[in-house]
């Protein structure tokens, strides 16, 4: 709940702290700026410009509900929570503390209200671009706030104020994760790494990661973040069958350029049922 968070959140235009008013229904900023709380539970903030990009879209959201409901990406949230649990020990965070969790990017929630359940006592800002993405996340754990914001702006929560950030599969920002990052917090990073689901890419027509992509965020990153230790694998296999593979291609960037009904034609034209690889990589960051 947003109410859980507060604490945490910041005026997206001037940096101010926000308060709940009105029970929650508005947040407003020590500067006078006023939020509306949609009734789903999230609420949007958006400097002077608004949010450039409008997100994965339902049909997009709704493929990765079901997807990863079905427990087919559980090694990857378990390695995340495993990293967030070792960055909070290495930061010395109090067991009885509430450690603030922001996961950018954060779709549904899967990831994190599966981290808050591993984390005792954790809180979780959910942030994402989409609109439909922020209903899922206002009601995925108790402990979750659900913002809807940009994650190439500035981010609205205050200076030195989250423990850990995490980013699964979603658009990094150094700048501002290094200004939103506690003393000894850190960023943990799950990136695709060449192969992930190398099975699907030839008869789906879909692109592969392509190679250097972890040494590439680390220049990007510099002079903001440095990794902390090597970037660890994270590799396994699914077997997934057709309406699981139609599911995992939908909620992918591969939705936007292929029709439905030409993925639905590619996926039939596969065998009912496929040994699919997941690769990634998982990267910590400190700031610099």
């Amino acid at each position: 709940m947003l109410s859980d968070i507060i604490d945490v959140l910041a005026d997206p235009v001037d940096g101010t702290d926000l308060s709940g008013a009105d029970d929650f229904r508005r947040l407003v900023s020590e500067s006078g700026h006023s939020y509306d709380v949609a009734r789903q539970g999230y609420v949007t903030l958006a400097g002077g410009a608004g949010l450039r990009y409008t997100g994965d879209d339902m049909s997009m959201i709704d493929a990765r509900e079901t997807f990863l409901s079905r427990g087919h990406f559980a090694p990857f949230v378990e390695a995340v929570s495993v990293v967030v649990n070792d960055v909070l020990e290495d930061a010395g965070v109090p067991e009885d503390s509430s450690p603030v969790i922001c996961e950018i990017g954060a779709g549904t929630g899967y990831y994190l209200a599966h981290t808050l359940d591993d984390v005792a006592g954790a809180r979780g800002v959910g942030i994402d671009v989409s609109v439909p993405a922020a209903k899922h996340l206002a009601k995925c754990h108790p402990k979750v706030g659900a913002v809807v914001a940009d994650a190439w702006a500035r981010l609205p929560l205050r200076d030195a104020s989250v423990d850990a950030v995490t980013v699964i599969f979603a658009p990094r920002n150094p700048a501002e994760f290094a200004r939103v990052l506690k003393d000894g917090g850190e960023a943990v990073v799950l990136s695709a790494d060449a192969g992930h689901l190398a099975e699907l890419r030839e008869p789906l027509g879909i692109i592969d990661v392509e190679p250097g992509k972890v040494e590439r965020m680390i220049e990007q990153a510099e002079g903001y973040l440095v990794p902390v230790g090597q970037p660890q694998p994270v590799e396994f296999r699914m077997n997934l069958d057709q309406a699981a593979i139609a599911a995992q291609i939908g909620m992918s960037p591969s939705a936007r350029h292929i029709s439905a009904a030409e993925l639905a034609e590619r996926v039939a034209a596969l065998p009912a049922t496929m040994s699919v690889t997941a690769r990634a990589m998982i990267t910590r960051f400190r700031k610099a």
